[in-house]
């Protein structure tokens, strides 16, 4: 079967669109993150530009890849070398274009991280809190009531990761508030939101006495874990919106 093409230019377009970014303050720049061939056949989504997902995307001929995590980070050594030159190498010698969308992704209603990953876990989602309405908060639907300890598990069934559970499993489920990734600094907001659950990604040392102090139940999911479905979700809507290729390649991480 003949794959359409999209011009990078009008992908780049299309995205800066649907995501919205010129919305976003954030600490990356967000779109066209290193400059490819002019058009655009397959594209290869991943969770992170890191080396072995472009090793990947090179073995497979891809002629762009789509990512939550890229490059350019706010603060960090400004320097080609080391492994960003082996990464900028990679993706410049095979004429591959590298898109990065940080926050836009966390946000977007439908194919973005928050929404996906409520879509994974069934969570029936009901508002929205903190800075970019980040957060999001609903509830579980269920015959019965639902425990602490049984969300748990549910997570671990459909993640495939144990959650790091900070609290009693025994206590009542009630409202869920969840952001994706490294988001362990919303645990106040969740908690201002009427949340008595709150997932997310990481953990820190603090976070754990205000859980506890508060009484509110934190699920530590993993980063990885809870922000691998939105980009998915984001490439097959470029495919099914313009016919292109597309691949999503998981590169597990534990963190």
């Amino acid at each position: 079967m003949k794959m359409n093409i999209i011009g990078r230019d009008q992908l780049t377009q299309f995205l800066e669109t649907e995501l919205q970014v010129s919305r976003v303050r954030d600490y990356c720049p967000n779109g066209l993150q290193v400059e490819g061939r002019d058009t655009i056949r397959r594209i290869i989504t991943g969770v992170t530009a890191s080396l072995a997902l472009l090793e990947q995307a090179r073995q497979l001929q891809a002629d762009a890849v789509l990512v939550h995590h890229g490059y350019f980070w706010r603060g960090e050594d400004m320097r080609v070398i080391r492994q960003k030159q082996k990464r900028l190498k990679l993706l410049l010698e095979n004429d591959i274009s590298l898109f990065a969308y940080h926050l836009p992704l966390d946000m977007h209603p439908e194919v973005g991280n928050n929404a996906q990953l409520a879509r994974q876990l069934g969570f029936l989602p009901q508002a929205r809190f903190g800075e970019n309405d980040l957060g999001w908060i609903g509830e579980m639907p269920a015959a019965e009531p639902m425990t602490v300890g049984a969300l748990a598990a549910h997570v671990d069934k459909i993640l495939g990761r144990q959650p790091l559970l900070i609290g009693d499993p025994l206590q009542p489920l009630g409202k869920i508030a969840w952001c994706t990734g490294a988001a362990q600094n919303m645990l106040e907001q969740a908690i201002e939101a009427g949340a008595s659950v709150y997932l997310s990604g990481e953990i820190s040392e603090p976070t754990v006495h205000l859980a506890r102090e508060s009484g509110i139940a934190y699920l530590s999911c993993g980063h990885h874990a809870t922000e691998r479905y939105g980009i998915a979700a984001l490439g097959e809507m470029i495919a099914t919106r313009f016919g292109v290729e597309h691949h999503f390649v998981d590169i597990d991480n534990p963190v």
